[in-house]
Order: structure tokens, then C-alpha cells, then sequence
């Protein structure tokens, strides 16, 4: 499972019967994944080849039997770190699941989260690969076992609370506003000077506090932001020619691209994922 093949390939899915939970299995050469963030966790674990992960904190290079582990709301970007690319299986457990294994194995308390972002555990690995296994072959007592166990696994060796984010500066503010504004106008946004005008500040100001505050410049933000509400609405069976125009790309190939940089598959084999009853394995191949 997991094995470097010639071609690329991805299934991102999700198993009906894990709680809160999407699937990511794939083997990529040339994709690259744009900066973006998500709501709950990202446990991956690499099974081939060298996935390069772009943090805030600097590149990491993880290789087979390696977990990458990112918590809620951090910017990053992924890419091959070798000419063969990397293969892996990631899951994408909600805060909601993972403050409720915690809460019942471990002693943290709190919002918890991942102390250590790239370890060596190939214990971890071949288990979150048989989560993937299992839901795939439809046994849903295993999959959930599995994911509990690597969850708690993690959360034990590698865990600690998160900190609490509290906005205090004038920076910090106008960050938080500014992203509640491209929220609003998310199909015809300012520009960066009319936004910085409307909250008082520089349009070089706000750049900085923004970053700071979300990893990632105004217009890479609303990218990811476009692409998570494009999922929302692919999800209710909205066709992607008009969840393009809906969220502010231009057409439906510009949703595409964006969508493949952030989600990692296109539009389409994700809408149909997500229509689909997941009782059998299979790629959908990129």
C-alpha cells in the first residue's frame, strides 16, 4: 500500500462511518500544493519518496516512516522533495474528534494539539495506512479503532495544549477585521490599499500584521478561503461552473487549478466522492 508507482494518482474521500474525518491517499511527481490552512488537524504519513512541507517555522523534509503532524489553522505548502515525489496517507480529524480522544486517553486539557510537527514513527505510519486500509475495505470497527489508537498515539508522545490566540495589538485587530472583510466581499474584494484604507492603516502595515496573524499574504488567504466554501457547496451537489462564479473565481478552470493546489484532487472526483456510498477502495487517478 502506498508504494511509489510511474504515475500520479489521489483519492481524497470520506468514510461515512469515522467520525468527522477526511482521507487523503495519494502519490504525487509535479503537484505542489499552494499555501492554505484548514479548520481541524493534518496527520500524514509518508510512505514514499520525500514530501518538502512549508511551515512557518521553516522546510521540512519527511521521508518514509516519518508523520507529519500540523495543527489547526497553520499555513503551509507541500512539494516533492525528490525527483521520484512522495506517496502517503494523511487524515484530517476534526478539532471536535480529536478533543474527544484526548479527552478520554490522555491527560491533556484544553484545545490540544502537536508540539513537534515532522517525527520518525514508523509505528504511527503503518497505523494511520491502516485506517486508510480499512476504510477502504468498508471495516468500520477497525478504521475507527485505528484512528483512535493513532490519534492518542500522537497526541501521548508528541502533544501538549495549544496556546490560547488572544488579539491584542492594533496589528492583530486589523488583520482579524481584514479577514472578516474578505469573508463578506469574498466575490469582489478590495484591493489591498482600499482595504488597509477602510481599517485606517498602510496597505504595508496590514501585509505584515496579516501575515503574522494567518501565515499567509491577504490574496493567498482568500484563495484557501474560496477553496473551503467551494468544498461546502461541491459537498450539496452544486455543479462546479457555478460554485466557481459563487466564491469569486473567474470560471470553472480557475476553480480547478486553485481547488487541485489546496484540496489535491479536482473539483470533480471530489464532488464525486462525497456523492458516492463508501463501502469500496479505488484511486481516483489525477
Amino acid at each position: 500500500m502506498g508504494g511509489m508507482g510511474t504515475r500520479e494518482w489521489a483519492r481524497h474521500w470520506r468514510y461515512d462511518r469515522l467520525p468527522d474525518t477526511d482521507l487523503l491517499r495519494a502519490r504525487y511527481v509535479r503537484h505542489a500544493f499552494s499555501p492554505h490552512a484548514h479548520d481541524g488537524y493534518v496527520i500524514a504519513a509518508v510512505t514514499g519518496g520525500v514530501e518538502e512541507v512549508g511551515l512557518p517555522q521553516g522546510v521540512l523534509r519527511a521521508g518514509a516512516g516519518s508523520v507529519v503532524m500540523i495543527n489547526p489553522e497553520v499555513a503551509h505548502t507541500a512539494r516533492a522533495g525528490a525527483a521520484e515525489g512522495w506517496a502517503y496517507a494523511t487524515l484530517y480529524p476534526s478539532v471536535r474528534t480529536v478533543a474527544a480522544i484526548a479527552a478520554e486517553t490522555t491527560s491533556l486539557r484544553g484545545t490540544v494539539g502537536f508540539a513537534e510537527s515532522l517525527v520518525s514513527d514508523p509505528e504511527a505510519t503503518r497505523l494511520v495506512t491502516e485506517v486508510h486500509r480499512a476504510a477502504e475495505q468498508g471495516d468500520a470497527l477497525t478504521a475507527d479503532t485505528l484512528l483512535r489508537v493513532a490519534v492518542t498515539r500522537l497526541l501521548r508522545l508528541y502533544g501538549g495544549p495549544l496556546p490560547t490566540r488572544t488579539v491584542r495589538t492594533a496589528g492583530a485587530r486589523n488583520a482579524a477585521r481584514a479577514r472578516e472583510l474578505l469573508l463578506e466581499r469574498m466575490t469582489d474584494p478590495p484591493t489591498l490599499e482600499e482595504l488597509a484604507t477602510e481599517l485606517g492603516t498602510g496597505p504595508f502595515s496590514l501585509l505584515r500584521a496579516f501575515r503574522e496573524r494567518y501565515g499567509m499574504p491577504p490574496h493567498a488567504w482568500l484563495t484557501s478561503a474560496r477553496v473551503h466554501r467551494a468544498r461546502s457547496l461541491l459537498e450539496e451537489g452544486v455543479p462546479p461552473a457555478e460554485v466557481a462564479v459563487a466564491v469569486g473565481f473567474a470560471d470553472q478552470p480557475h476553480l480547478g487549478r486553485h481547488f487541485r493546489r489546496v484540496v489535491g484532487v479536482p473539483p470533480g472526483a471530489y464532488q464525486r466522492e462525497r456523492a458516492r456510498t463508501y463501502k469500496n477502495g479505488g484511486a481516483v487517478r489525477a
